[in-house]
C-alpha cells in the first residue's frame, strides 16, 4: 500500500525544507523506497536530496505535443498513435521512467515549468495515470507542490493521505496558510488528513498566532524552529538532507511524523 503525503504553502515558508526532512524521516525510519515528486517549478527538491535533475516532466510534455503535431496530418495522432506505431500513453511511460532520477532509497521526479500554449488536456491526463501508476511500486509518496493547490488535481488522480500546509510565523503568512488549506475542498482528489506546520518559529508562540491557529479548519501539527543550520547547508550548496539527526529542525519533524504515522 501506497503513503502519499503531499505539501502546499505560499512561496519562500520553506516546504522544500520541510520534505527533505519529511523523506529523511522515513528513510531513518521506515521501509520501503520512496517517490519525490517535485510539482513546484521554482522548486529545488533535487538539490536538498542530492539528486541530479536534467530532465522534467514539463520537457516531456512539450515533446510530446511537438510530436502530436507533427503527426497530424499523417492521421497517426488521431489514431491515438505517433510515428513508429507507439502509443502517446507508451511514449510518455518510457520518457518519465527515463528522466527519474534514481537514489539509494528514493527517487525524484520533476514536474518543471508549466504548461505554454496549446492544448494539454489529453497529455496531462496520460501523463496522472502514468505517474500514478509508477507511484505504485513506491511505499512511499512525497509531493512537494506550488503555492496552491488548484493544479494538484492534474498532478494525480490517487488520494491524499496527508496534506502538510507549511506557514511562516506570521499573520500573513497564517492568513496564505488558510487560503491554501481551503483549496482542498475544490479538488478532485480526496485528502484524508490536513495539518498545519509551522516553519522557522524563533522562540515560543505568540498569544496571536495561537488566536489565529485556534480559528483555522485544520490543526497544527507542529512547529519547526529558526535554524543557522539550513542556512549554512544552502550557502554551501551541501544537500539537506544529509542535515544531522540532531538537528533542531529535523527532531522537530520527525516528532511530528511519529504521531501521525
Amino acid at each position: 500500500m501506497t503513503t502519499t503525503i503531499a505539501l502546499a504553502g505560499k512561496g519562500g515558508t520553506g516546504k522544500t525544507t520541510v520534505a527533505a526532512m519529511i523523506i529523511r524521516y522515513l528513510i531513518t525510519n521506515k521501509s520501503g523506497a520512496i517517490l519525490a515528486i517535485d510539482a513546484d517549478p521554482s522548486s529545488n527538491l533535487n538539490m536538498v536530496l542530492g539528486l541530479d535533475m536534467e530532465t522534467t516532466v514539463g520537457d516531456i510534455r512539450e515533446g510530446m505535443l511537438k510530436q502530436v503535431k507533427q503527426s497530424l496530418t499523417a492521421g497517426g495522432a488521431a489514431m491515438g498513435t505517433l510515428p513508429g506505431g507507439i502509443t502517446k500513453r507508451e511514449y510518455l511511460e518510457y520518457e518519465v521512467r527515463s528522466v527519474l532520477a534514481e537514489g539509494d532509497r528514493v527517487d525524484l521526479i520533476a514536474m518543471g515549468r508549466p504548461e505554454g500554449p496549446g492544448c494539454y488536456c489529453a497529455v496531462n491526463h496520460n501523463l496522472r495515470e502514468v505517474i500514478d501508476a509508477i507511484g505504485k511500486s513506491y511505499r512511499w509518496v512525497v509531493m512537494d507542490n506550488e503555492a496552491g493547490l488548484e493544479h494538484l488535481s492534474r498532478r494525480t488522480t490517487r488520494d491524499v493521505d496527508y496534506l502538510f500546509v507549511v506557514s511562516d510565523p506570521t499573520q500573513r503568512g497564517l492568513v496564505a496558510a488558510r487560503r491554501v488549506g481551503g483549496f482542498r475542498h475544490e479538488l478532485d482528489v480526496h485528502i484524508e488528513h490536513c495539518y498545519l506546520i509551522l516553519n522557522r518559529l524563533p522562540g515560543p508562540m505568540p498569544p496571536a498566532l495561537q488566536a489565529t491557529i485556534a480559528e483555522m479548519d485544520f490543526p497544527l501539527l507542529g512547529t519547526i524552529p529558526a535554524d543557522p543550520t539550513v542556512t549554512e547547508f544552502d550557502f554551501n550548496g551541501q544537500p539537506l538532507i544529509e542535515i544531522a539527526a540532531d538537528s533542531p529542525v529535523y527532531q522537530a519533524m520527525a516528532a511530528m511524523l511519529d504521531t501521525i504515522l
